[in-house]
This record gives structure tokens, C-alpha cells and sequence, in this order.
């Protein structure tokens, strides 16, 4: 069974970098044509997919965070990791990592898999 569990700390100061690693167990994140995605759900609103890094180490991120975001990945521990720099308050959310078949997906039925999310808060 495949499995996603987020980890990070829960509260981010403004203007510093969050940081959040998935682990992923039951599947290898260099399987072709699987993509390990970041996704968002700021409270009140809809989900925001934020980028993902594929099978073969591409990345492929949001246009409206690119310039703040980097998907990184560690294929020994079988994980991921996503910065998102300069954060704001307007960066609280919870955060999910997820897999999918395709590098994006604006629906959470577009990921077959994805952790439990964890929330992170930059206070104001």
C-alpha cells in the first residue's frame, strides 16, 4: 500500500522559508510515470497545486509561486521536499503531498494517493 506522510514545522515566521519533506513508502519515487506533488489548502478555500517533481528528477511548479518555490527530492530516503521562500501569512494552509499520474491536477480526484496534509501558519 502506498503511503504519504508530511513533516515540517508547524509555524513558519514571515519572510522565512518553509520547509517540507514527504516520505513515501510502498512505491518509489523514480517509478515512470508517477509525479510527486505539493498541494495547498489555504483555510476557506479551494485546493492549489503548487508543483511536483516527476519519475525521472523534472520539476514542474505554479506560475504564481515559481519564483518562490523549489521541489527537491532525495531518491535514497524516498523522499521529497518542498521550500517556498518569503512566506506570508497568506501562506497558511495545509500542505499535502500527494502522487499522481500526471505532473498537475486541479481536483483531488487527479492524485491517487496523498498524505494527511499538515497545517502550517505564518503568523501575522
Amino acid at each position: 500500500q502506498v503511503q504519504l506522510q508530511e513533516s515540517g514545522p508547524g509555524l513558519v515566521k514571515p519572510s522565512q522559508t518553509l520547509s517540507l519533506t514527504c516520505t513515501v513508502s510502498g512505491d518509489s519515487i523514480t517509478t515512470n510515470y508517477h509525479y510527486w506533488t505539493w498541494i495547498r489548502q489555504p483555510p476557506g478555500k479551494d485546493m492549489e497545486w503548487m508543483g511536483a517533481i516527476g519519475y525521472s528528477g523534472s520539476t514542474y511548479y505554479s506560475p504564481s509561486l515559481e519564483s518562490r518555490t523549489s521541489i527537491s527530492r532525495d531518491t535514497s530516503k524516498n523522499q521529497f521536499t518542498l521550500q517556498l521562500s518569503s512566506v506570508t501569512p497568506e501562506d497558511t494552509a495545509v500542505y499535502y503531498c500527494a502522487r499522481s499520474q500526471s505532473p498537475g491536477g486541479s481536483r483531488w480526484d487527479s492524485y491517487d494517493y496523498r498524505g494527511q496534509g499538515t497545517q502550517v501558519t505564518v503568523p501575522s
